[in-house]
């Protein structure tokens, strides 16, 4: 077992159970996909995918290149409209909504992290983390007050003004993991978010958004082909030619909700 593989699987074992704030009952699902096919051209993307997520879940989705996975993301996250199935968030449909409808809710509900961060170059670290609530109307003051309190919990004090060039590949992507939760979403989709750093950096990474997510009550649905970072989730499932393998829906495998007992 590797270095990273060891570290791994020791903040996994520590990772909390999606429970209720009570302790004891099994956190609501947030985040359902229900036989959702999606085609392009000549190709079943997806072949009727079950997929749910609990509050402060971390599901890991595997697959190699090609086999659905990102479909599957870009699908529960309302950015494609599935051609068959549902997807449900809190309960209510959301393929069924309008794209301003859509955006408004990825703007509101959902928080994102990707490979490349995605940063604006041209704007501070702290405008970055602020950006989503100013889009959603907050005063500047305000929206730069409430990102500034994510520096400290990411270890990042101090790098509040500088830009995206000045920073490091994990700092970059600790940034991004602010901006995802700035606006205290339900749901983090995470595609690929150590893709692009080094092991330790994305070990660091991977702590910072499980820990936080796990405090902040947040699902997390993370895409990735290492087996060292979908270590970190609670759950593990499997894209393969557009069809799902291993635990979809919670109620599935009581297992996963047994603390101290992630995949």
């Amino acid at each position: 077992m590797t270095l990273g593989t060891r570290f791994a699987a020791s903040a996994a074992a520590s990772l909390p159970s999606p429970v209720t704030a009570a302790g004891h009952d099994a956190a609501p699902t947030v985040l359902e996909g229900r036989g959702l096919h999606k085609r392009f051209g000549s190709t079943d993307a997806l072949r009727g995918v079950d997929l749910g997520i609990r509050a402060g879940e971390v599901v890991a989705v595997m697959g190699p290149s090609g086999s659905g996975k990102s479909t599957l993301l870009h699908c529960l996250a309302g950015i494609l409209v599935p051609d068959g199935g549902s997807v449900r968030y809190d309960g209510a449909p959301i393929e069924s909504l309008g794209e301003d409808a859509r955006s408004r809710l990825r703007r509101t509900a959902f928080g994102f992290v990707f490979q490349f961060g995605q940063l604006v170059p041209e704007l501070t670290a702290l405008e970055n983390v602020a950006l989503p609530l100013l889009l959603n109307g907050q005063k500047r003051a305000d929206a730069e007050a409430a990102a500034a309190g994510w520096f400290p919990r990411l270890g990042l004090a101090g790098k509040e003004r500088r830009r995206p060039g000045e920073l490091s590949g994990g700092e970059g992507q600790r940034v991004a993991i602010a901006r995802a939760l700035v606006t205290r979403p339900g749901v983090v989709f995470a595609d690929e978010p150590t893709g692009a750093l080094d092991t330790l950096a994305g070990e660091h990474v991977m702590e910072l958004l499980t820990t936080l997510a796990a405090e902040e009550r947040v699902a997390v649905l993370l895409v990735t082909h290492e087996p060292r970072v979908a270590a970190y989730a609670h759950r593990e499932v499997v894209v393969r030619d557009g069809r799902l393998s291993g635990v979809g829906t919670p109620d599935d495998d009581a297992r996963s909700f047994q603390p101290g007992s992630p995949s």
